[in-house]
């Protein structure tokens, strides 16, 4: 069957194909002509980041977004630090995939204290812009449905997404819609 024409900016969220590994993701894009993925962090490392960029090198495939950094609220300042470094992790990643964005699940709030959560969520987000931008890959910080703010994250508005992003320049912060999160939300 020939198309009458190609989406060019069209992705799959490899969460989508929760039991398909990385491999089986890339092949299935491929076939499907869809040119980007939007592989997460525990598919590639399952089959380690050198064979994941060699397969997506491969197939020409390309990365739009690597899921997922944040998780940034905990209960210590050391707890903290070990998050701060995980996402250092996640950007060199995504920088060695070639994502253009590390979509960030921001977290949630250790002792119900949301208020304090969120401040651990900006205050991690500035503390990996400048080495985020060092490596080329920009931060997207995604809100959840409230029902995950428990489990996920403490940011749960578009608002709040928004407001978070606009302390930084559109290339280094940005935001990552998904309608299964936002469809709710009145201001939308």
């Amino acid at each position: 069957m020939r198309r009458l024409h190609t989406i060019e900016r069209l992705s799959l969220n490899q969460i989508t194909t929760e039991r398909w590994n990385l491999k089986e993701a890339i092949e299935g894009c491929a076939r499907a002509e869809i040119p980007w993925i939007a592989p997460w962090r525990h598919k590639v490392s399952e089959i380690g980041l050198k064979e994941s960029k060699r397969l997506i090198r491969d197939t020409r495939i390309q990365v739009s977004s690597l899921c997922r950094g944040g998780m940034f609220p905990a209960k210590s300042e050391t707890e903290r630090k070990a998050k701060l470094d995980d996402n250092r992790r996640a950007i060199e990643e995504a920088a060695e995939l070639g994502a253009e964005v590390l979509v960030l699940v921001c977290g949630p709030a250790p002792d119900r204290d949301i208020d304090s959560a969120r401040k651990w969520v900006a205050e991690g987000i500035e503390q990996l812009v400048p080495y985020a931008k060092e490596r080329g890959v920009k931060l997207g910080i995604e809100p959840l449905h409230p029902m995950y703010a428990a489990e996920r994250s403490v940011i749960v508005t578009l608002g709040q997404a928004n407001q978070m992003a606009a302390s930084y320049l559109p290339e280094e912060v940005g935001v990552v819609v998904d309608v299964f999160h936002v469809w709710w939300d009145p201001d939308l």
